[in-house]
Order: structure tokens, then C-alpha cells, then sequence
């Protein structure tokens, strides 16, 4: 076993160098996670994203084999997909079957191309079941429509008006028929997701806690704070020390 450890590090050393000289490099971690948590959302940025990542020169080499280097490829593409899925919400049954459908389809492709297609159709079907599951049957056309502008506009300050404007109904009508259907009000509901945004943020990105909290619209780093706090239990900074890219733990 010494032997193959050594063997593994002196290849290592030896690929590092190889590909420092010719300026060859990886994704980075964070531009890698990116495009999941775009699936999670149900977000349709995923698709393209995952199109440029995927297809690129820079993903890794697994295989001498083209084919079979593009598989290995997909396969782990398709194990993240399916993990953050079920973090996001999606039953586990539901993930595992739909992750083994489409390993079992790359194993039958006989293409590069044909991985790739069948690549782009995995992620778009992961988001799409995400975004369905996201809107949630049951939900009127103005409740959805404010659900979909909450999440696109959490930079920015989010006012009942202008909410009640977008969808075209009174804002006394309008939070009424949002906390009878959602359960929550919308500045509550806003609230949270303005905490989702600001765990992923600090999960996947490198950003001080300063800078998550004016991106997200919080008047200030302590209101910043006791927002988080009081919604886990945990303030930002002790929520990142647990957590980094847990996804790799």
C-alpha cells in the first residue's frame, strides 16, 4: 500500500507540473458548484452554465478513452446534480431513480456529442422538476409570480406595492391571498429567502459577511446578523465555519 501512496504522490507532482506548463487548469471549486445551486433553485441559468463548464477543454482528465473520459465525467456531474437536489427539497427516491436512469442512458452513448446532449437534458430535467417543485401545485398564478420576482430581486429593496403592482392586484388583496396560500407573510417569506440566498452565498463563495449582507439588501452587517440568527439559530459567521463546501465532507 506504501507503494501505490508513493507512486499516486510522485503522479500527482507529476500532473500539477504538467499542467502549470502548459497553463492547463480546473474549474474552480466555486465556479463548479455554481451551476448546481442554479439547479436547486430550479433557476434555467443552470443549462447554460453547466453547457459552458461541461463542454470546455478544462474539466479534468479521467480517461485516455475520449468517450470513456466524457462518461466518468457525466456520471459525477449527475451524482452532484442529484445531491444537491435532494438537499433542495426533491424526495431522495425520486433523485437516486432519476440519477441511475441517466447514467444508465450515458453508458449506452457512443459519442462525445452524445454525452454532451445527454448532459444538457439531465440538468434541464433536474431544474425543471426543481422549479416545479419550487412553485408548488396549489399556488395561484399572483402567488407564483411574486415568488419568481422575491427570488430575482433580493438585491434590491422589496415593497408590498410594488409586488401588488407586478401582479396587477391591491396589496391589501394581495397579502392576504399570499399568506392564506403560503402560509407566511410576504415580509417573512422574503425574509427567509434572503437568508437562503445569504447560506449559499457563504457556502460556495469567498465573500465577507460584510458584502453578503449589502448584496442581499439587509440595511446593515448587525441587522445583517440578528436576521440570520434569529432564522438558524446561528449567526453567519458560525453557519460558514460549520459548513464550508460540506458537499465534498
Amino acid at each position: 500500500m506504501k507503494d501505490r501512496q508513493r507512486a499516486m504522490q510522485d503522479k500527482l507532482v507529476q500532473t500539477t507540473f504538467l499542467q502549470r506548463e502548459e497553463d492547463r487548469y480546473h474549474h474552480t471549486y466555486d465556479e463548479e458548484l455554481l451551476q448546481y445551486e442554479y439547479v436547486k433553485a430550479g433557476d434555467p441559468r443552470s443549462i447554460e452554465e453547466s453547457k459552458r463548464l461541461f463542454r470546455t477543454g478544462i474539466t479534468g482528465k479521467l480517461s485516455q478513452d475520449p468517450l470513456r473520459d466524457k462518461k466518468y465525467l457525466f456520471v459525477a456531474a449527475t451524482t452532484l446534480a442529484t445531491r444537491f437536489c435532494i438537499e433542495g427539497g426533491m424526495k431522495e427516491e425520486t433523485a437516486y431513480n432519476l440519477s441511475d436512469l441517466y447514467i444508465q442512458q450515458a453508458d449506452l452513448c457512443e459519442s462525445v456529442d452524445a454525452v454532451d446532449e445527454l448532459h444538457t437534458e439531465m440538468i434541464a430535467d433536474f431544474t425543471r422538476r426543481m422549479a416545479e417543485f419550487r412553485r408548488s401545485p396549489g399556488l395561484s398564478r399572483p402567488v407564483r409570480e411574486c415568488m419568481d420576482y422575491i427570488y430575482y430581486h433580493l438585491h434590491e429593496r422589496i415593497a408590498l406595492e410594488a409586488l401588488a403592482e407586478y401582479v396587477s392586484l391591491s396589496p391589501t388583496y394581495l397579502a392576504a391571498l399570499f399568506k392564506r396560500e403560503a402560509g407566511v407573510t410576504i415580509q417573512h417569506y422574503v425574509r427567509a429567502q434572503r437568508v437562503q440566498a445569504a447560506k449559499d452565498m457563504l457556502l460556495y463563495s469567498d465573500r465577507s459577511l460584510t458584502e453578503i449582507g449589502q448584496l442581499l439588501a439587509f440595511s446593515s452587517s448587525s441587522h445583517f446578523i440578528r436576521v440570520f440568527r434569529q432564522e438558524t439559530g446561528m449567526t453567519p459567521k458560525e453557519f460558514r465555519l460549520r459548513n464550508f463546501r460540506r458537499h465534498w465532507s
